[in-house]
C-alpha cells in the first residue's frame, strides 16, 4: 500500500490510501499520510488566511530567536510535491530558477503524468508548499503565520505527487540535485513503501553524498506509530540524517508518530498551520509538517555557523532539545526540538559532535496557547457537526488507543526517570 494526499473534487483535499503494484526493481516513494481528522475538509485551497499566531510559534520567542539568525544566505531544497509561488508569502521565498521537475513523464502503468511546470513551482496536492511555509514562509500583513527561517531561499525540487509516482531513484537523484544546486539543508518529509537494503541502496549513496558536503539531511520519521508500532523507516533512518517525530502541545510524542532507535527529536506536528496554493493557510498533522519545524531551525544554525557539517548542526540541536529523561528517548529521540536554545547555547569553537546524556534535566513546560480556530458560517458549523456525528465512532476508537499509547509512553518514562537517577557526569 502507498500512503499518499490525492485531490477529491476540484481542489478539496482528503488524506487517503493508493494500492501501487510494485515493480521488482522499484521502491515506491510514499507521503506520509496524515492521521484522519473530522476537519480534514478545511485544508482547501485557495483558503482563508489565518489570522492569529499558531501555537507551534508561541511556543518560541521569535524575537529573540531571530535576534540571533534568520536564515539568510541558506538555501534549504524541499523535496515533495513542488511549491506553489503564488503563495504571497512564498513568492519571494523560492528560487524558482534552481527549481526542478524530476517527476517521470509516464507512470508505471505507460499513462502521462500531469507533471506541471518544469522548475517545480506548481502543486497540485498542497503538500509541499505546506513544508515550504513551515521553513521560510515571509511575514506579511493578516496573519501571524510565519516561517521560522524567514530569510532563508527554498529550492522547490518536484519528486512526488499524489499518486505516489516518485520513486526511491527518483529521490535520490532530486538529492544529487539538491546539493549541485547548492542546497544547505534538504528536507524529505517522505518515505520509502517497502524496506530497503540499509547497507547498498543508491539512496543511501545519495545520502552519504549529500552529508559528505555538509549538506544537512532532515527526515520524517513516519505516521504510523498507533498502538505502539515501532520500525525503521527511510531515509529517516540512514546514518546522519535527522529523522523528526511529531510532538503535541505538551511537548509529549503524538499518539501516531512513527517511534524507534533512528529518531532524533521531535518537533510539533498536530494543528501546524502553514501555506496553501494560492493563498491563506489550513491546519493540518504529521511528521511531514515537524521535519520542515527543524529544518528551518537547521537553516538558521547553517546561516550562522555556515563551516558547520551535518553532523554538528544537527548534534547541536538534539543536544538542546528540551528532554523528558536524560538520554535518548525512542518515542521523541533526543527531546523536543528548542530553536531559541539551539541557537544561543553555543559554544563557535567547539561544536558539538554528538548529543551526550544529561544528568537533572527537567522536562520543559507546556506552552500556554490559544486554541486553534478557523472562522466558520453557521451553515458550516451545521455541516461539521453532522460530520462529527458520523464519524463519532471511529473518533472514540482512535481516541482509546491515543489514550492507550499516552499510558504506555508515560510509563516508560517513569521507568527512564528511575534508571537515570544514578547517573553521574
Amino acid at each position: 500500500m502507498l500512503k499518499a494526499r490525492t485531490p477529491v473534487t476540484g481542489t478539496r483535499m482528503a488524506v487517503v490510501a493508493a494500492a501501487v503494484a510494485l515493480t521488482a526493481t522499484t521502491t515506491v516513494v510514499a507521503l506520509p499520510a496524515s492521521p484522519a481528522r473530522a476537519d480534514d475538509g478545511q485544508c482547501t485551497f485557495p483558503s482563508k488566511p489565518y489570522a492569529g499566531r499558531p501555537w507551534a510559534l508561541q511556543r518560541v520567542n521569535l524575537d529573540e530567536l531571530w535576534a540571533q539568525s534568520t536564515g539568510k544566505g541558506v538555501q534549504v531544497a524541499v523535496i515533495d510535491t513542488g511549491v506553489d509561488v503564488k503563495n504571497p508569502q512564498l513568492t519571494k521565498a523560492v528560487d524558482a530558477s534552481k527549481g526542478k521537475n524530476l517527476l517521470p513523464p509516464k507512470n508505471r502503468k505507460g499513462e502521462r503524468i500531469d507533471r506541471g511546470n518544469k522548475w517545480g513551482t506548481t502543486d497540485t496536492v498542497g503538500h509541499g508548499t505546506r513544508v515550504a511555509g513551515i521553513i521560510a514562509a515571509r511575514p506579511v500583513k493578516g496573519t501571524g503565520f510565519v516561517g521560522l527561517a524567514p530569510d532563508a531561499t527554498i529550492i522547490p525540487i518536484k519528486q512526488n505527487n499524489a499518486e505516489g509516482d516518485g520513486t526511491a531513484e527518483t529521490l535520490a537523484d532530486a538529492i544529487k540535485y539538491a546539493v549541485q544546486a547548492g542546497a544547505d539543508v534538504i528536507n524529505i518529509s517522505q518515505d520509502t513503501a517497502e524496506p530497503l537494503d540499509p547497507k547498498d541502496s543508491t539512496l543511501k549513496n545519495a545520502i552519504d553524498y549529500a552529508l559528505g558536503r555538509k549538506v544537512v539531511v532532515v527526515a520524517s520519521a513516519g505516521n504510523d506509530g498507533l498502538g505502539g508500532n515501532v520500525k525503521e523507516t527511510y531515509p529517516a533512518a540512514y546514518e546522519g540524517v535527522l529523522a523528526v517525530a511529531a510532538s503535541d502541545r505538551n511537548n509529549e510524542r503524538a499518539a501516531f508518530s512513527q517511534s524507534g532507535d533512528f529518531v532524533g527529536v521531535a518537533a510539533p506536528g498536530v494543528d501546524m498551520i502553514s501555506t496553501v496554493p494560492g493563498n491563506g493557510h489550513c491546519s493540518d498533522n504529521g511528521t511531514s509538517f515537524s521535519a520542515p519545524y527543524v529544518a528551518g531551525v537547521a537553516a538558521l544554525l547553517k546561516s550562522k555557523y555556515p563551516d558547520w557539517t551535518a553532523r554538528e548542526v544537527a548534534a547541536q540541536i538534539e543536544q538542546t532539545a528540551e528532554r523528558s529523561i536524560p538520554g535518548h528517548d525512542k518515542l521523541v529521540g533526543w527531546g523536543v526540538v528548542d530553536p531559541v536554545k539551539a541557537v544561543t547555547d553555543v559554544d563557535p569553537a567547539h561544536p558539538v559532535q554528538s548529543p551526550h546524556p544529561a544528568n537533572g534535566v527537567a522536562k520543559g513546560e507546556p506552552p500556554s496557547v490559544t486554541p486553534l480556530h478557523f472562522g466558520e458560517t453557521a451553515e458550516e458549523r451545521n455541516s461539521r457537526l453532522a460530520t462529527y456525528t458520523v464519524v463519532g465512532g471511529l473518533v472514540l476508537v482512535a481516541g482509546l488507543t491515543g489514550t492507550a499509547v499516552a499510558i504506555r509512553d508515560a510509563r516508560r518514562r517513569r521507568a527512564g526517570r528511575a534508571g537515570a537517577g544514578a547517573w553521574t557526569p
